[in-house]
């Protein structure tokens, strides 16, 4: 069985912080199939929101990593709380590539191009949700575009990490 794409929708900079900083993603309670069938293996394209940031008329929605599964998705023994929600399953990930902090490849402009949003006009509504599953073309095409922008999480991840604890501490 070939692994599948998925883009992972982060709103949030505390939790666009938690899931690159702990290399975990946590997920609600959710009835989603695309969540339940997540498997060992495969892709994530981590998407961070225009809103993501606190200044949707400034940022855009954009793709800023690339990450792989690296266990199942399981109820967790504590849920995991993130700017005031509960996120009670969850799994490993290994985050492969990031961009450099509000940068990465902006989506509005490839929605027309891309089979995850068959009412390109309404694309937006596709995303509200944690995953969004990718067609091997959208998935070839993101990693065509993502692979000049980003680098080892290493090298990009401080400026994350230091967003989200500014907005922690007010």
């Amino acid at each position: 069985m070939s692994n599948e794409s998925y883009l992972l929708i982060l709103g949030e900079q505390r939790a666009i912080a938690w899931v690159l900083g702990e290399q975990r993603m946590a997920f609600p309670q959710t009835a989603r199939a695309e969540v339940s069938r997540l498997a060992v293996g495969d892709e994530l394209f981590v998407y961070a929101t225009r809103g993501a940031f606190g200044n949707p008329t400034r940022d855009r929605g954009r793709v800023i990593g690339r990450a792989t599964v690296a266990s199942t998705v399981v109820e967790l023994d504590e849920p995991v709380e993130i700017a005031g929600r509960r996120f009670p399953r969850g799994c490993d990930i290994e985050v492969e590539s990031l961009t450099p902090f509000r940068s990465g490849v902006e989506l509005k402009p490839l929605v027309e191009r891309l089979k995850a949003f068959p009412n390109p006009r309404a694309w937006s509504i596709y995303l509200r949700r944690a995953l969004l599953h990718l067609p091997a073309s959208d998935a070839d095409l993101l990693r065509d575009l993502l692979r000049p922008l980003a680098g080892p999480r290493r090298d990009h991840l401080q400026p994350y990490l230091d967003r989200a604890q500014a907005v922690a501490t007010g």
